[in-house]
């Protein structure tokens, strides 16, 4: 992995960081990871493989991001006050955030530097993926997936949250 790539991944465990102490649902909360995620799209996803088991490799690990993005949205504490909405990241979320995360590094770093490359090689000719282009593109569909999902969950949570009226200092005791 290169140092542009390890710092996109820190900066996306800052985003479950910064959700983990909780705060307001703002334009500036939707923005910044729709910018990250676009950012990244237009970095990585050129060119885009879709021959032979590319696009299922693609589809498959998009699909994995999704439901991880999905269930840390789930895992994520929503609520209404007279301010707005607000939202408070809990362990779980974080937990399958970061882990989402550390498992795209692990196999990176595993396949780069041990004997489990000859493995993904071997992987790769019997799918008939065409090539490491299809695996980073799978790995960054994997990545914006998991964003997405949880921006979108939150933010639908967002549309049916209760109303309560302890402040934000009360529920982080």
């Amino acid at each position: 992995m290169s140092t542009t790539e390890y710092c996109i991944q820190i900066a996306l465990i800052l985003l479950v960081l910064r959700q983990m102490r909780g705060g307001k649902l703002d334009l500036a909360g939707l923005v910044l990871p729709v910018v990250m995620v676009g950012a990244t799209a237009v970095f990585y996803l050129r060119p885009f493989p879709t021959a032979g088991g590319d696009l299922t490799l693609e589809i498959a690990l998009g699909g994995a991001g999704v439901l991880l993005g999905t269930l840390a949205g789930l895992a994520t504490r929503v609520w209404r006050t007279k301010e707005g909405v607000f939202a408070k990241a809990g362990l779980w979320a974080a937990v399958l955030w970061v882990g989402g995360i550390g498992a795209r590094i692990a196999f990176v770093l595993a396949s780069e530097h041990t004997g489990f490359g000859d493995q993904v090689t071997r992987f790769s000719i019997d799918q008939h993926i065409n090539g490491q282009q299809a695996w980073v593109c799978a790995f960054v569909l994997m990545a914006l997936g998991e964003a997405v999902a949880r921006l979108v969950t939150i933010r639908v949570r967002a549309l049916t949250a209760r109303t309560e009226s302890r402040p934000l200092a009360a529920r982080a005791a």
